[in-house]
């Protein structure tokens, strides 16, 4: 692929709302956009494949944008699709440049080789990357011990089998914020909430396991199904749920903005 425009610029380089917010809760988005520069050439997909699931969260940034400006909170947001890298991924995972993803095959990312996958690294993974521990930084720097809430969304469909859940919890070895919020929701009427589902806790090297898990920081890892969350509209009323939950969690374990 391109070796030109190696450095981040504000096309793909993180979206960072309310920097100097509340220092005591950080939302992370990961998979906010489906964007592949030019010089890309859409990976060899088709605009119909970058409009699904395996493109990005759909709906993820609605939510997280509706979160931050509610808690008046600082959140970090790609402005990159995780085909072109996965920043949910460590440096050194296999599946970093996916080369097929339910069932589409990737063109641009068949050759991708090291070198390819390295400037993949610093013009978009990286640039995220300390934007989130750069944010986080500034929290310890006060003296504050931020919540890193990180919001995901999956697709309703799986290999042909529906999935039940509206909103998944994701826990890996710590559970203080996971326990709280999964007791929470499921206490809303007619929601089905997952543990660990539909997909297994965080794993090594993820963003969750890089920023909150090895610092010792309390976190979060909120799926929404995406058919909850596909327009503005129900992203707004599934983020004014998650911001009556937050709260209640935080007043609860004494974590993160208990005054928001």
């Amino acid at each position: 692929m391109s070796s030109t425009h190696d450095a981040p610029t504000a096309e793909h380089g993180p979206e960072i709302l309310r920097p100097d917010g509340e220092v005591r809760l950080l939302f992370v988005c990961d998979h906010a956009s489906n964007h592949i520069p030019e010089d890309y050439a859409r990976l060899g997909l088709d605009p119909a494949t970058l409009e699904r699931h395996v493109a990005w969260d759909i709906g993820a940034a609605d939510v997280v944008r509706a979160l931050s400006a509610a808690f008046g909170a600082p959140a970090v947001l790609t402005r990159f699709s995780r085909l072109l890298i996965d920043p949910n991924r460590g440096e050194d995972d296999p599946t970093l440049v996916m080369k097929l993803s339910d069932g589409a095959i990737v063109p641009g990312n068949r050759h991708a080789d090291a070198a390819e996958v390295e400037r993949r690294l610093a013009r978009f993974y990286r640039p995220y990357d300390r934007a989130v521990r750069a944010a986080i930084d500034r929290a310890l720097g006060e003296g504050v011990l931020p919540v890193i809430v990180s919001i995901h969304s999956f697709t309703p469909w799986w290999r042909g089998r529906q999935r039940p859940w509206h909103y998944g919890i994701l826990w890996h070895e710590d559970r203080r914020l996971a326990g709280p919020m999964l007791d929470r929701l499921r206490r809303e009427p007619m929601l089905v909430v997952g543990e660990n589902e539909p997909y297994a806790g965080q794993y090594e090297g993820d963003s969750m396991d890089r920023h909150a898990l090895k610092r010792s920081l309390p976190h979060l890892l909120v799926e929404i199904r995406q058919d909850l969350i596909g327009n503005p509209d129900d992203a707004a009323r599934v983020a004014h749920l998650l911001k009556r939950a937050l709260k209640d969690v935080f007043a609860q374990t004494g974590l993160g903005p208990q005054a928001a």
